[in-house]
C-alpha cells in the first residue's frame, strides 16, 4: 500500500485538487482515515477511509482515486 504524504497535493480522478492535512484513526473501529482539504471553493475539509483514498478506479486517465502530484517550486 502506498504511503500518504502529509501536506502533499493530490488530484482526484474527476480533476479537482486537495491537500492532505493528516491521518486520523477512528476511536471505535481503529480504521485509518485521511483528512484532506479542497483547494477550490470554500476549502472544505473532508475525511475518507485510507483504503478508499488509495483505491484503484482507472477513470479519466488516472489509475487511483487520488494521485500525488509532483509540483515544483518556481523559486530558485
Amino acid at each position: 500500500m502506498e504511503e500518504i504524504k502529509i501536506k502533499g497535493i493530490y488530484r482526484h480522478y474527476k480533476g479537482d485538487y486537495y491537500i492532505v492535512e493528516d491521518i486520523a484513526q477512528d476511536c471505535e473501529t481503529l480504521e485509518k482515515l485521511v483528512i484532506y482539504r479542497a483547494l477550490y471553493g470554500n476549502s472544505e475539509l473532508w475525511v475518507r477511509p485510507l483504503k478508499d483514498f488509495l483505491k484503484e478506479v482507472n477513470k479519466e486517465n488516472q489509475k487511483y482515486r487520488f494521485e500525488l502530484q509532483q509540483i515544483e517550486s518556481k523559486r530558485k
